[in-house]
């Protein structure tokens, strides 16, 4: 199928990608642009991942402070040169992720740093809350691992729903700026300041005030 320069320019837009790869995928969608664009994303997260264990020693450290006030934020997010630190679309990019850990709270970047201690003791929350739901002893073990899912989604950013698309983890959101920009990206740390944690005070749900920032 023959395919036309306002077919490639129409993905381009919608996806940010090479005008080569555009019209690869169109050709391999035969023109059907809801395929090409999962063509695309598949062909970008396997790039994304050949990139994955590349040097990424510059980026930014990116400040978000609530427009209240009452929450702060400190990221760095480390890519491989300056020239793609200083685009707008990293800078965009770190900004989100920011805004992410104000809203979400995660206290982790990846499962991997969550203390075995602290997988243990939740792993034992779990079984002990299966076995009085009464859930039959051969089965307990599998639920387990599978409600602790849930528990690395709460505590970990990169296994977080992305606050702009909730269809899309941080970590999918990552990996397609990496396949975007064509080097690798790593959050590599975060701090995040809540006014009065860990004082005594009346309940105040900061988070929900920043999504609805996010939303507007």
């Amino acid at each position: 199928m023959a395919i036309t320069a306002a077919q490639v320019k129409e993905l381009r837009e919608k996806t940010g990608a090479g005008m080569m790869d555009c019209k690869k995928v169109l050709q391999e969608a035969d023109g059907n642009m809801e395929k090409a664009m999962e063509l695309l994303r598949e062909k970008g997260l396997a790039k994304a991942e050949k990139k994955a264990d590349r040097i990424a020693a510059e980026g930014l450290v990116e400040a978000y402070i609530h427009a209240n006030g009452r929450i702060g934020v400190l990221v760095e997010v480390n890519c491989e040169t300056d020239f793609v630190a200083k685009t707008d679309d990293f800078k965009g990019f770190v900004k989100d992720i920011a805004m992410q850990i104000a809203a979400l709270n995660p206290r982790y970047v990846r499962r991997e740093e969550v203390p075995e201690t602290e997988v243990d003791k939740e792993r034992e929350i779990l079984r002990n809350q299966a076995l009085q739901e009464g859930k039959p002893e051969h089965i307990v073990d599998k639920m387990v691992e599978g409600r602790l899912g849930k528990f690395y989604e709460s505590v970990c950013l990169l296994e977080q729903p992305f606050i702009k698309d909730g269809d899309k983890t941080v970590d999918e959101l990552v990996k397609e700026k990496i396949a975007k920009i064509g080097e690798n990206i790593s959050i590599r740390r975060f701090t995040r300041y809540e006014l009065g944690e860990g004082l005594e005070k009346r309940q105040e749900d900061f988070a929900s005030e920043v999504m609805s920032q996010v939303k507007k």
